[in-house]
C-alpha cells in the first residue's frame, strides 16, 4: 500500500510543555549519539498529541533527533500504526478483518463504519468526529469480530452494538471496553469446562477492562499530564526535595565504613562564564574538515557548528572551558562537548 503525507499540511508543530519533558526523557534511556533509537516513540506521542502525524511534526522529531527528515518519514510510513492522514477528533475506529473476524461478522462492521463515518476508510465523517479503517490481526481471535478504538479492544461486537458504540461516542460517553455480550473475558461463550475455581466476581471486569474503567481515560488520547509522568529513568529533584526523608533513630549497629569520597567532578559548562571562540564566516581555501569524524557529530550537528562559524578540527581542538560553554549553549543536547571530549578528537585529527 502507498502511503503518502497528506496534501494539506499544518504550518507547524511542536510539543506541549509535558510531551517535551517526556520526549527528552526518553532520549535519556539511550547512550549519547544514540538518540535516533527513541523515534518511534517520539512519533507516536505526536501523533497522540496532535491526533495524526503530519509533516512539520515528523520534522520537529527529526530535529529532536539529530536525524534526516527522510530517515524519519521512512519509520512513518512503514509502520501502519502512524496515521498520515487526518482522523476523527473523537475516535479513530480500526476494525480487525482478519480470518477469525471475518468470519464472524467484521463486514457487518465494515458496514456499518460506512454508513454511520464515511463510504470510504481513512475519510473523516462529515462532522469531523470519526473515521474508519480496516485492519490486520489485532489477536483479539477468541473475541472476534473485534475493533480497537483508541488504546482499548471492543469485543464480541454486533452491527447493531458498534451503532451504539459510535451514538455514546458521539455524545461525549466512554463506553466500557472490553466483551460486549457479558463475557468476562476470553471464556468459552457455553461457559467454563475447567478452571472452575476460578473467581470472575473480585471485579466486576477482567484486568484489561478494569483498568481503563479505573483509570477512566479509555479513546482519550495522550497529551502528557498523566500522573505519574512515564519516564521513570529521570531523577525528579524537585519532588525529591518535596517528600524529605523523615527522621529516623541512628541504629546501634556497627557503624560501616566509611566510603572513599568521589573526586570533585569539572564544573559543568553551565557554571562557567561563556567565552566566544575564534569563529570563521566560512572555510579557508583548503576546504573544510569532515567534522562528522568526531565521534557524537553526525550531519545534523555539523550543519549546526559550520553556523556557528567552526569548519576546522583545529577550532575545536583548543577551546577553554568557558569556550566550551559558549558553544554548549547553542547546541540542543547539553554536556555532549565534554562526555565525547571532542577537543581530545579534534586535536588528533588535526595532526592527519
Amino acid at each position: 500500500m502507498l502511503r503518502r503525507l497528506y496534501h494539506d499540511q499544518p504550518e507547524s508543530f511542536a510539543f506541549t510543555p509535558d510531551n517535551q519533558k517526556w520526549a527528552e526523557a526518553q532520549m535519556k534511556k539511550f547512550p549519547e549519539g544514540r538518540q535516533a533509537s527513541a523515534v518511534i516513540p517520539l512519533l507516536w506521542r505526536a501523533q497522540e498529541q496532535h491526533g495524526w502525524l503530519t509533516r512539520p511534526a515528523i520534522e520537529y522529531v527529526a530535529n529532536m533527533l539529530d536525524m534526516a527528515y527522510i530517515r524519519v518519514l521512512e519509520v512513518a510510513s512503514f509502520y501502519f500504526m502512524f496515521q498520515l492522514q487526518p482522523v476523527g477528533s473523537i475516535a479513530h475506529i480500526q476494525v480487525c478483518g482478519t480470518l477469525s473476524c471475518m468470519i464472524c461478522g467484521a463486514e457487518d462492521l465494515i458496514g456499518v463504519c460506512k454508513n454511520k463515518i464515511a463510504d470510504k476508510a481513512h475519510e473523516v465523517s462529515a462532522d469531523g468526529k470519526f473515521s474508519w479503517e480496516e485492519v490486520e490481526c489485532l489477536g483479539s481471535c477468541a473475541n472476534a469480530p473485534m475493533v480497537q478504538i483508541g488504546k482499548d479492544y471492543y469485543e464480541d461486537l454486533t452491527a447493531a452494538r458498534l451503532s451504539e458504540i459510535i451514538d455514546e461516542l458521539a455524545a461525549g460517553k466512554v463506553p466500557v471496553p472490553g466483551p460486549q455480550n457479558g463475557r468476562f473475558a476470553a471464556e468459552p461463550l457455553k461457559g467454563l469446562s475447567s478452571l472452575r475455581g476460578f473467581d470472575s466476581g473480585k471485579t466486576k471486569h477482567n484486568a484489561s477492562v478494569q483498568a481503563a474503567v479505573e483509570i477512566g481515560d479509555t479513546v482519550k488520547r495522550i497529551d502528557g499530564t498523566e500522573v505519574p509522568l512515564l519516564t521513570p529513568w529521570v531523577k525528579d529533584s524537585a519532588t525529591k526535595a518535596a517528600k524529605p526523608k523523615p527522621a529516623t533513630k541512628p541504629k546501634a549497629a556497627k557503624p560501616k565504613a566509611a566510603a572513599p569520597k568521589a573526586a570533585k567532578p569539572a564544573a559543568a559548562p553551565a557554571d562557567v562564564a561563556e567565552e566566544k571562540p575564534l569563529t570563521l564566516d566560512a572555510a579557508r581555501e583548503t576546504g573544510a574538515d569532515d567534522l562528522k569524524l568526531i565521534s557524537g557529530v553526525g550531519p545534523k550537528l555539523e550543519g549546526v557548528l559550520n553556523d556557528l562559524g567552526f569548519w576546522h578540527f583545529d577550532q575545536i581542538a583548543d577551546w577553554t572551558a568557558e569556550q566550551v560553554a559558549w558553544v554548549d549553549s547553542r547546541l540542543k543536547f547539553k554536556g555532549r562537548i565534554e562526555r565525547d571530549n571532542w577537543m581530545a578528537q579534534a586535536k588528533e585529527l588535526a595532526k592527519k
